[in-house]
């Protein structure tokens, strides 16, 4: 039974390979982005008007829109540009994510398995050039609609740096001790992926790519990302081009300039505590 399936997807993919990737196409997808996090306001000592509103501002941050243009082989994801209708700075409050970094265009080239992506973190460009990540991923037969395109289900499970709880407000001296001597612990997240073969590019919003079609949907831990509009041939084609502005570094380099760069702002942090003698501070950390 289950030969039986994937035999028909194969014939499937074959059969709309020659219809559609016989072209010199060209395709743009809208997806809406939306990241839980657990935060803890408990030991904050800040007023219910104000956690309503640091609230708001976090959706804000959370909950965003992207743009993936794509032809047969390589692709373009980016934030869609919108004014800034966040209050970040009313009231004499601002919102910051401790170690957060401003991302640009992500380039994908499925055929070199190259990832290119501009960065922004503190004041500095940097252009994050890797390997694309090997997704192992497993084909289910479940099968849904998303919009007007039949959509197949398939998982995949990565291991990641397991997420504490963040906490608002300024940590003590030990926890900040323990979180630095606190040795990474790794756990198991589960990639649910939902692909259609309507579109039979392996490509997909973010990081994802490696299934037979076009990814529209996909749940990863605490992230859900959903296609919402999709054109194809668009009268104004986008260049899909790889970035070059930013100092070259490789994902791995780049963590480790983001952890040095935490070590110093938590060392800053502690001295501005002890020179403020209990002023309020707000911040998010995990």
């Amino acid at each position: 039974m289950k030969s039986v399936f994937f035999k028909n997807i194969v014939v499937a993919v074959l059969f709309i390979s020659t219809s559609v990737i016989a072209q010199d196409f060209q395709g743009m997808a809208v997806y809406q982005t939306k990241t839980k996090l657990d935060v803890n306001f408990d030991d904050s000592r800040i007023p219910a008007d104000r956690v309503k509103r640091i609230q708001e501002m976090m959706k804000n941050q959370l909950e965003k829109t992207y743009v993936l243009t794509f032809d047969k082989t390589a692709s373009i994801y980016k934030e869609e540009e919108k004014l800034d209708q966040s209050n970040g700075g009313r009231g004499g409050m601002r919102f910051m994510m401790m170690g957060g970094a401003s991302s640009g265009k992500q380039y994908k080239n499925i055929l070199e398995k190259r990832l290119v992506k501009e960065q922004e973190f503190s004041g500095k460009n940097f252009l994050i050039v890797d390997e694309l990540t090997p997704y192992a991923w497993k084909m289910e037969q479940e099968t849904k609609m998303i919009g007007n395109n039949m959509c197949f289900k398939a998982t995949a499970v990565i291991k990641e740096e397991k997420k504490e709880a963040l906490k608002f407000g300024p940590p003590s001296n030990d926890e900040e001790e323990n979180k630095e001597d606190k040795p990474k612990e790794m756990v198991d997240v589960i990639i649910t992926a939902w692909y259609t073969l309507d579109i039979p590019v392996s490509n997909g919003p973010a990081n994802y790519w490696g299934l037979p079609g076009l990814i529209l949907e996909v749940s990863a831990g605490n992230t859900q990302i959903l296609c919402t509009k999709i054109v194809m041939n668009p009268k104004e084609k986008v260049e899909i081009s790889e970035p070059k502005k930013g100092k070259e570094v490789t994902q791995a380099e780049f963590d480790e300039i983001m952890k040095e760069k935490m070590i110093e702002m938590r060392e800053r942090f502690r001295n501005e505590r002890q020179k403020n003698d209990g002023g309020q501070h707000f911040r998010i950390r995990g």
